[in-house]
């Protein structure tokens, strides 16, 4: 099932410099120079040059440790709505959509759609891959970039940069800041070729139908795999929305900086300065990617 077919919000022509630079042979972004290359990629985007790109979010209210989180309310937004406003502000996709669940509980997530202007797609709970499958055929594009609706920091930079990596290696069938990590989660982009995830649709099965590409960077026999690392490694922070005490620390953050999308380097250093903060969540254990 898919929603109303509604042209995404106008992307922004800049981003915020995160000072941070990528090992994947591209060179550390200057702020001037990083505001200019996100600017050209959107010009690129709505010109329909190089690869077309679709941003698809993954979204429901159902979670084991923290239910209805994409839209609990920071700074009068919702965290689903940080996370298209992130995206879209990234200046790199063609296109945007939501992918959420046919479970009646997400008829909210639905709702938070319409009132964003954001097309939306509807489709298993637990095969989110089939989800990701769907929205690419109502929304066609070259590439899909993956996001998941709590990681309401997400930097729209760092979008901008995976996208430029992307672009720039020929034949690449997936890139992500998450194979070798350097980065906070909650942070962490991903890209990954039309083909590749109708190759996955065929293949996948059993939680790598819930996790969408994994099955394509533990396999990188069958896939050209691309990991993207950024300088310096932040990957002691978590930054991502799975329980209360990840709610504490980005509700802190917000708290601080209000409702705007916060570069890494820049909230990196205000955190260096908090580690009451810093604390709350360094507990929490990541799920295994065997894990639903």
């Amino acid at each position: 099932m898919t929603g109303p077919e509604r042209t995404s919000p106008p992307a922004a022509t800049g981003a915020p410099a995160g000072g941070s630079a990528a090992r994947a042979g591209t060179a550390p972004p200057h702020a001037a120079a990083a505001r200019a290359g996100a600017a050209a990629q959107a010009d690129a985007a709505r010109a329909g040059a190089g690869p077309r790109i679709v941003g698809v979010v993954q979204a429901r209210m159902g979670s084991s440790r923290l239910p209805g989180k994409v839209l609990r309310p920071l700074a009068g937004r919702s965290v689903l709505g940080r996370v298209v406003r992130a995206a879209t502000d990234s200046g790199v996709l063609a296109d945007l959509v939501v992918a959420t669940s046919t479970d009646p509980a997400d008829d909210a997530v639905v709702a938070e759609c319409d009132r964003l202007g954001v097309p939306w797609h509807r489709g298993p709970v637990d095969d989110v891959l089939t989800r990701f499958v769907g929205a690419l055929r109502a929304h066609p594009a070259d590439a899909v970039m993956r996001f998941t609706a709590d990681c309401p920091l997400l930097d729209p930079e760092i979008v901008a940069l995976v996208a430029g990596v992307y672009r720039a290696v020929p034949g690449l069938d997936y890139a992500s800041t998450a194979i070798a990590r350097t980065l906070p989660r909650g942070l962490d982009v991903e890209i990954i070729r039309a083909g590749a995830l109708d190759a996955l649709d065929r293949l996948a099965t059993g939680h790598h139908r819930v996790h969408v590409t994994s099955y394509a960077y533990t396999h990188p026999e069958l896939f050209r795999v691309l990991g993207v690392t950024l300088t310096p490694d932040r990957s002691g922070l978590r930054l991502t929305l799975d329980t209360e005490q990840d709610w504490r620390l980005v509700r802190a953050v917000i708290d601080h900086f209000g409702d705007v999308s916060v570069p890494l380097a820049k909230l990196a250093d205000w955190l260096d300065g908090q580690p009451a903060l810093r604390v709350l969540n360094a507990a929490v254990r990541q799920k295994r990617l065997e894990e639903s």
